[in-house]
């Protein structure tokens, strides 16, 4: 068992640090420069909070920990997502270090900072959607035992940790320092509405209780919107 924990805390640093490095590469190269304030703040919120996260997992629910580290998606649609997702990102990423070199926009303070604690904002309700739903994956599946969560965040919409997503996805331009980066990062809307259209369809097959819990819980997303 002991073992067991030590794979998986090498896992996650691994996972962790390759992450950080591929994110660095895509704003530094791209800036010029490592004098780059808004891609040190984005490295700062997403990764330390990230820690924080992973060190509670492995305290209370190593089992959810590995499934995330470790799931792979089999379906054909959701691979679909994942992989124009990943672009949406580097184009992000990208534009945003080439404004940051070529000075092609400058949000305020204030926009700034207000889309850093919209961020947090959607980290903590991402940390509570994994307390909430202890079968919470990085895939479209269901495990042997598993049930319908409709308690909490889930009571109000569907999929609430698509809408945590979205709060950080989105912010992460204007963490950035970019007006131009949000253009791209824009694509994300349609590509989690595709994700979770698909995902429903599988969980009414698939996950006992389901087709129930859609018809008391009707926003999928954002209250009062879809």
């Amino acid at each position: 068992m002991k073992e067991s924990k030590i794979g998986l805390v090498l896992s996650a640093i691994v996972k962790m640090l390759v992450g950080m490095a591929m994110l660095a590469a895509m704003l530094f190269l791209p800036a010029g420069t490592w004098h780059y304030d808004g891609a040190w703040r984005l490295l700062a919120i997403l990764f330390v909070p990230m820690v924080i996260l992973g060190v509670l997992m492995l305290i209370f629910a190593p089992q959810l920990l590995r499934r995330r580290l470790t799931s792979k998606e089999k379906r054909t649609a959701q691979q679909g997502v994942i992989r124009y997702s990943g672009l949406i990102f580097m184009a992000c990423f990208i534009v945003a270090g080439l404004d940051h070199r070529y000075t092609w926009s400058t949000p305020p303070a204030w926009l700034i900072y207000g889309a850093m604690a919209l961020f947090i904002v959607g980290y903590t309700l991402y940390a509570e959607v994994m307390r909430e739903n202890a079968w919470l994956s990085r895939t479209i599946t269901v495990e042997e035992g598993q049930r319908v969560v409709s308690t909490g965040l889930y009571a109000i919409v569907r999929h609430p940790m698509y809408t945590s997503t979205l709060l950080i996805f989105l912010s992460m331009p204007l963490v950035l320092g970019s007006y131009w980066a949000a253009i791209p990062m824009i694509l994300y809307i349609p590509i989690i509405v595709v994700r979770i259209l698909d995902e429903e369809q599988f969980l009414m097959r698939e996950l006992s209780g389901y087709d129930a819990y859609c018809q008391t819980t009707r926003w999928r997303l954002i209250p009062l919107v879809w």
